[in-house]
Order: C-alpha cells, then sequence, then structure tokens
C-alpha cells in the first residue's frame, strides 16, 4: 500500500464560479467534462497522459455539491487493495461510505469515513497489462 496523497476533490455550488475562482487564483486548468458531471483540475505540470511531470504537487476534479459523497473537500489515498484497505479502515474504527467503483477504465474509487467524522478517498490504479 503506497498511502500518499493521489488526488483530491472540491464541491461546488456553481461550477462556472469554481472553475474561474481556481483558474484566475491559482492559474489551474480545468477541464469541464459534462458527460461525467465532474471537472478535471490540473495543479501543476503534466505529461502527456495527465500525469503530474514534477514532485510536489497532485491533481484532482470538482464535482457538484450532492454528487458525491461529501459536502467538503476530499483528499484520495493510493492503496494496493481497496477491499484490504476499507477492511484494515474498519478494524481502526472507520467505515465504509462508497464501496469500490471502477472509474473508467483507470482503475477504481471508493469512500470512507475515518473516526473524527472526515469523508476521504480511496484510490486503486487498474490491472496493468
Amino acid at each position: 500500500m503506497s498511502g500518499k496523497v493521489v488526488h483530491f476533490e472540491i464541491p461546488f455550488d456553481d461550477g462556472d464560479r469554481a472553475r474561474n475562482f481556481y483558474r484566475e487564483a491559482f492559474g489551474w486548468t480545468v477541464l469541464e467534462l459534462p458527460e461525467m458531471s465532474y471537472t478535471m483540475a490540473t495543479s501543476g505540470p503534466t505529461t502527456e497522459d495527465g500525469m503530474p511531470s514534477e514532485p510536489g504537487f497532485i491533481n484532482g476534479g470538482m464535482l457538484q455539491r450532492g454528487v458525491g459523497p461529501s459536502t467538503g473537500p476530499v483528499i484520495t489515498v493510493d492503496v494496493e487493495s481497496i477491499d484490504a484497505a476499507l477492511e484494515t479502515i474498519e478494524k481502526a474504527g472507520g467505515s465504509a461510505i462508497v464501496g469500490k467503483e471502477a472509474v473508467a477504465n483507470l482503475g477504481y474509487a471508493a469512500y470512507f469515513r475515518d473516526p473524527e467524522g472526515n469523508i476521504m478517498g480511496l484510490w486503486e490504479n487498474a490491472p496493468q497489462g
């Protein structure tokens, strides 16, 4: 399990306002994906496949508040196995909110609540090959 923070999500009430804010305030590149009801947010330089090209930052996304499981920002942690991570999380006092779901052909996502009530995400890469 890497345990690295690999993604963030920011909910919004007004998509245009949120996209414009992060674009203007921080110079982020934002790409609206209406078919997914999602906006990709790129917070630094990337490779051709959209991955960060230098250490020290992550990219993320924005979505309509109420669509996802959280009303506040979410950070997502990389794990080898979402199923195993959720089992460990529950033993440690957390709870699953949304189980493992496929995200296109990229990998799998899930959400959990920690013992403090925070909602966090999990990411498992799709098998390579």
